[in-house]
């Protein structure tokens, strides 16, 4: 029983990916004011729980691979330590990726383990990180340009009751894309530390998996709204047909990555998409300064989050309660 409490952080981190990672699935359509909250939080609930239960095993190897030294102490410490700092950057607003949070948690164990991380799985990671803007920003682009033609020629054609329901119907599916990738792909973050450990390593990983959606499930309908705005609204002004294509983009990317094993970040994903939509309109159409709060929290996080894992462990595990 013991065993299973220490999944607590786990949960918490899951609430944590919920309330920021996964409302950026549907934050450029509610921002656009094109789907409800409501109707938002429905979806990424059954999609994502979809996703890592069909998917959400691929990721777990990588980020298991980082780290030298695992036990049952140190796995909750990375999740609650992560957690803790998705939560403070959810508190402000700013969209976080929960897998530089793992990342530099698991370093940061490690170092207060007094192992050497893997440093050679690193440069693969680290890579992603810079791929998953860069390349939704391009996916971004070439959909804006291929499928406006398609949208422009519709509309030109049908009536606007139409028109309406064509976008709302458009930005369901696409986000419901995103959502099925967000758990195919970031369920590792949540629950991949432990998979290793008993009495998980008995475990089907696909339930593991749905375990750790149902944390994030109460993430989305507790508390993501607060972040859906930064992104949908704030960034860049979008109406539904380009919130529509940054969905579809962010989903495509995510899913890419899902599919080769690498946890990335959905908020660097959307953020990238965006951003291709801010270029074609012009670079004028960037909020420059809620650009460079968001990248300072991109550059932040891993760092924060290692320093807060390595100090946490130190404290609880090496001093108050010394794991022999």
């Amino acid at each position: 029983m013991l065993s299973w409490a220490w999944l607590l952080g786990g949960a918490f981190l899951g609430w944590a990916l919920g309330a920021n990672d996964a409302s950026n699935v549907f934050g450029t359509a509610v921002g656009a004011r094109a789907v409800r909250f409501r109707t938002a939080a429905i979806y990424l609930c059954i999609f994502v729980t979809l996703g890592a239960f069909l998917q959400g095993s691929e990721g777990i190897h990588t980020l298991g691979s980082l780290s030298t030294g695992v036990t049952i102490q140190s796995a909750f410490t990375t999740a609650f330590t992560a957690a803790l700092s998705v939560a403070a950057l959810t508190v402000l607003k700013l969209p976080v990726s929960t897998s530089q949070a793992v990342v530099g948690a698991i370093i940061g164990i490690s170092l207060a383990l007094g192992d050497r991380p893997n440093w050679g799985s690193l440069p693969k990671i680290m890579l992603c990180w810079v791929g998953t803007p860069v390349g939704a920003m391009i996916i971004s682009v070439i959909l804006y340009l291929v499928l406006g033609r398609i949208w422009d020629w519709t509309t030109d054609r049908v009536g606007l009751h139409v028109i309406d329901s064509l976008e709302s119907g458009g930005l369901i599916v696409a986000g419901a894309y995103g959502a099925y990738a967000l758990g195919a792909n970031n369920i590792a973050n949540v629950v991949g530390v432990f998979a290793p450990l008993a009495p998980f390593n008995n475990m089907d990983p696909r339930v593991l998996a749905a375990l750790g959606a149902a944390a994030v499930c109460l993430g989305v309908v507790t508390y993501s709204k607060r972040v859906m705005f930064t992104v949908g609204q704030n960034l860049v002004p979008l109406e539904p047909f380009t919130a529509f294509i940054a969905v579809l983009a962010h989903a495509v990317t995510v899913h890419i990555y899902a599919m080769v094993g690498v946890p990335v970040s959905t908020s660097q994903a959307i953020v990238g998409a965006v951003l291709g939509i801010g270029l074609i309109k012009g670079v004028q159409s960037v909020n420059t300064k809620v650009l460079l709060k968001i990248v300072i929290g991109w550059v932040s996080t891993p760092i924060s989050s290692g320093i807060v894992a390595f100090v946490f462990y130190k404290i609880v595990f090496g001093w108050i309660f010394p794991v022999a």
